[in-house]
């Protein structure tokens, strides 16, 4: 027994794995010279095919083919362990057909989202209460998700200062906060847009893809999200996505075939509006680790921002500790250490119902206005890091557009410059567009028109804001509400 082999036990070598065994002494045996491992594979193979064979039979019966059914079954066993070794034949053809049918099943479903490359971004996706996930790419609509049409509450925060420590507990406080309920739900709803569409944003977006791809892919889903519907609910601004020393305002038009290369760093700025209640949010994208410093300067800048605003808040105050965080950080990119400057000519700003810019600017460096924060009031957080000069001016192709808040009636010329203003009341009224936009919209030769709203003060124009080339600029930005009782971080996401 305990040296002994026996024909129908493989012999098991010194390093545990099994040896072949002599063949058996019955020629027609189908297992001859097999292993007891290749003799299990391939009884698990002929059970395997029996069930698809049984299976092919029974719809070929199903389907008036009984007797040719029943040949080809007969011709199958008889080659069975022919067409097992070969893994072709009759039986293998179909099952492959059937493969092929099931993957394109697959297909039609949901697809697995792609996992998130970008640097600093959160990688992992928290739920906010939703019933029903959403699904990649996003389709699910947010009254499925939020039946209740209670939608997730944002970051909150107490208003710094000692003098708003009452804010908390007064009665009075509290009695005004609940009679804007109704308005915060609906500013809440469309940062759950931004969160789930930038979401997405993060998932697809990789190196190599070309730019005007890139956003009109974030622009229809956050327009599907949103449910657009005229003015009453849409986009809030053309969806901005500046590289490296351009900072902000750049959107491609048609025929720009910029593409995104692994070392870019490119600031997606884009919004979402609800009864002109717009939100307001960014954030940078970069691949390379390198420029992991430069973002996490941004960002701790921006968070710095968010942190110090408040009700009766000096503006002033804010942008100089904004400064002061930003410039403490460097990056060195290339073997060149840089310090990470705040850009002075840009800035944050207060938000009114259709209208992005509504007057107040919150600064990121020192010096300042001394104007203070009010209660009620909306603001977007919004800090710009560069390695360049820290100074931004105006440069390359114009994209985007906004009609003046106040625009003075002007006796226009031309039937087309009247016929595009009136196109521009009906689609835009106050919120900001782009060259894209009008185009899709079916709007032909309107250039000479466009420049004549211009000049007549009617339309402003916002080209792109550009530092020295061969730098890179960084950015981050949220949407705060400055309620009685807190102050909360509506477009806050587990990504950042």
């Amino acid at each position: 027994m305990s040296g002994a082999k026996t024909e129908a036990e493989p012999a098991v070598a010194e390093n545990g794995k099994a040896e072949a065994g002599p063949a058996p002494t019955d020629p027609n045996d189908p297992y001859a010279g097999l292993t007891a491992k290749q003799i299990k594979n391939k009884k698990k193979r002929e059970r395997q095919k029996a069930k698809k064979k049984a299976e092919k039979e029974r719809l070929a019966l199903g389907n008036g083919g009984a007797e040719a059914s029943t040949a080809n079954g007969a011709g199958a066993t008889e080659g069975k362990g022919c067409a097992e070794e070969k893994g072709s034949g009759e039986g293998t053809g179909e099952s492959k057909s059937k493969k092929k049918k099931k993957k394109k099943k697959k297909k039609g479903g949901d697809a697995k989202a792609p996992d998130v490359i970008m640097r600093i971004i959160g990688k992992e996706h928290k739920s906010r209460g939703e019933k029903k996930p959403q699904s990649y790419p996003p389709s699910v609509a947010l009254p499925e998700m939020f039946p209740d049409s209670k939608y997730p509450v944002g970051q909150i925060m107490e208003h710094p200062g000692d003098f708003n420590t009452f804010r908390t507990t007064s009665e009075e406080k509290r009695a005004a906060d609940r009679l804007q309920e109704s308005m915060y739900n609906e500013i809440r709803e469309a940062a759950e847009a931004h969160r789930q569409t930038r979401r997405y944003a993060q998932q697809f977006i990789r190196p190599g893809m070309k730019m005007i791809d890139i956003v009109q892919k974030i622009e229809a889903c956050s327009e599907r999200l949103i449910r657009k519907d005229g003015l009453k609910r849409g986009w809030g601004f053309p969806t901005g996505c500046s590289i490296n020393h351009v900072a902000a305002h750049y959107t491609p038009n048609y025929g720009d075939d910029t593409v995104l290369k692994e070392k870019d760093v490119v600031k997606l700025d884009f919004g979402t509006q609800i009864n002109g209640h717009i939100i307001d949010c960014a954030f940078t994208i970069a691949f390379d680790p390198m420029f992991d410093p430069l973002i996490n300067a941004v960002q701790d800048a921006t968070n710095t921002g968010i942190k110090e605003a408040g009700i009766d808040v000096r503006l002033c105050d804010i942008g100089e500790r904004i400064q002061e965080v930003m410039e403490s950080y460097e990056v060195t990119i290339d073997g060149k250490t840089y310090q990470v400057k705040s850009i002075a000519n840009l800035n944050g700003h207060s938000i009114g119902s259709y209208r992005i810019h509504a007057g107040k600017s919150v600064p990121i460096v020192k010096g300042r206005d001394a104007t203070k924060m009010e209660e009620g009031e909306m603001y977007a957080i919004e800090t710009f890091g560069s390695t360049g000069k820290g100074f931004v001016h105006e440069d390359m192709a114009c994209s985007h557009y906004m009609k003046e808040f106040d625009a003075p009636f002007r006796q226009l010329r031309s039937r087309k410059s009247k016929q595009l203003l009136s196109h521009i009341d009906k689609n835009f009224g106050t919120l900001a567009f782009c060259r894209r936009w009008l185009e899709d919209q079916g709007q032909k030769g309107y250039l000479m028109a466009l420049k004549e709203l211009c000049d007549n003060g009617i339309v402003n124009k916002y080209p792109p804001l550009c530092d020295k080339a061969g730098c890179y600029t960084a950015q981050f930005e949220h949407t705060i509400l400055l309620r009685p009782t807190c102050k909360e971080v509506v477009s806050r996401g587990s990504d950042y």
